[in-house]
């Protein structure tokens, strides 16, 4: 068993590399993470898709990489042992994704469950490209909002999860002209009944303030409806580049000790879950 971490230990739960949309390598991100006092981290890169999703392969870890990306990973950590290193995915929600999950992130420590990808694996579309925005022109994002809601809650049931991350990533585009009109107040608390039910963690993220949505994933209404459901929640920062790893961690702490919430839970790489103080 691994000693408590103090309280407030600097924790990032959700990273990316090069092998998937990332840029940095696992010992450039270690190197970060080391350099901004943190003593847990979790490598998330996007897990490997079916080819129909992304043909190009540029923001996953395609299957024929696998073996080298755990290789590096593993290289990583052991040179950083003032470091807890663990080896994750983040594992985008489809129709039919479970089989695959389970036999490409064999092996992972962590697996955090999200929603990109809204329709079938053949004419669906992702909900945060910046570079291709039809799905939100085509539906308007009333329509957009519900279809994600309606994926969110299929992903959450989904036991092979471990933290359901940036939950309301459908706040990607509110202020580019995508602001949904609809009262999100009823999709929120099918959510929030959803994690409660299903024993979900929840990930504060800290990327909204770096995507110009100007709030955390999830905004300031759905992380409270969190907290009076009792939901734990995990930190991240959802870094892209090596200088993204842990942003703004601390400062997330305070935004979740002012909710109310007293505790994040942190994966150790024993395999055991904490619950750490941050207030």
């Amino acid at each position: 068993m691994l000693a408590p971490l103090p309280a407030r230990s600097i924790v990032d739960t959700h990273t990316h590399t090069f092998f998937s949309d990332g840029v940095g390598t696992f010992e450039e991100n270690a190197s970060a993470a080391v350099a901004a006092g943190c003593r847990v981290m979790v490598s998330t890169d996007h897990l490997t898709l079916p080819h129909v999703m992304n043909p190009s392969g540029d923001v996953q870890v395609v299957e024929g990489d696998l073996a080298r990306h755990r290789a590096e990973f593993e290289a990583a950590a052991a040179a950083h042992p003032e470091l807890e290193y663990l080896y994750g995915f983040e594992c985008d929600w489809y129709d039919g994704c479970e089989e695959n999950i389970r036999r490409w992130s064999a092996g992972a420590q962590v697996r955090l469950g999200s929603v990109h990808w809204i329709g079938s694996q053949e004419e669906g579309a992702w909900i945060d490209d910046p570079s291709d925005q039809r799905i939100w022109q085509e539906l308007g994002p009333d329509e957009v909002w519900r279809r994600y809601q309606r994926a969110w809650l299929a992903a959450c049931q989904c036991d092979l999860f471990d933290i359901m991350a940036h939950p309301d990533l459908a706040q990607r585009f509110v202020n580019a002209g995508f602001a949904p009109t609809i009262d999100l107040a009823p999709l929120w608390d099918e959510m929030v009944a959803c994690a409660h039910d299903c024993g979900k963690r929840v990930e504060l993220s800290t990327a909204g303030w770096r995507k110009g949505v100007g709030d955390y994933y999830p905004a300031e209404g759905l992380l409270e409806r969190f907290f009076r459901a009792g939901v734990p929640i995990t930190v991240g920062s959802d870094g892209h580049y090596p200088q993204d790893i842990c942003d703004g961690i601390a400062r997330a702490y305070d935004h979740a000790a002012r909710i109310g919430y007293r505790t994040v839970d942190v994966p150790r790489a024993d395999g055991s879950w904490e619950q750490m103080p941050i207030a």
